[in-house]
């Protein structure tokens, strides 16, 4: 596998901790106590840094920081409307739509020069 295509992998499954450290104690843990939350996010996040440092040393080997960034970021919005949608049960807007492809020109922007 090369560098691009692994870190991207890696980038992905970082991304899916990401989220679901960050939001899915909104609907999973909405009962349990805030600092039940902290330590499951926290738990969760552990397992997304595992994955998010290894894809930034690997990518910034082929990559520039900058695409490196832009391209994190438009995985994360890519990751983040499944998760969205079918775990948080939030409906897809055409405005997050509109954002999400603004994000992805973005992407080939930095790439492309």
């Amino acid at each position: 596998m090369n560098a691009i295509a692994a870190t991207v992998s890696l980038l992905v499954v970082s991304n899916v901790f990401m989220t679901l450290a960050w939001y899915w104690h909104l609907k999973g843990l909405k009962s349990a106590p805030l600092v039940v939350a902290i330590l499951v996010s926290w738990g969760i996040a552990l397992l997304e840094y595992c994955a998010m440092v290894p894809a930034n040393r690997l990518g910034s080997t082929v990559l520039t920081v900058p695409q490196l960034k832009i391209l994190q970021e438009c995985l994360t919005l890519l990751v983040f409307i499944p998760v969205a949608v079918f775990v948080l049960g939030e409906p897809v807007r055409w405005n997050y739509l509109a954002a999400a492809v603004l994000v992805v020109g973005a992407v080939a922007l930095v790439f492309k020069f």
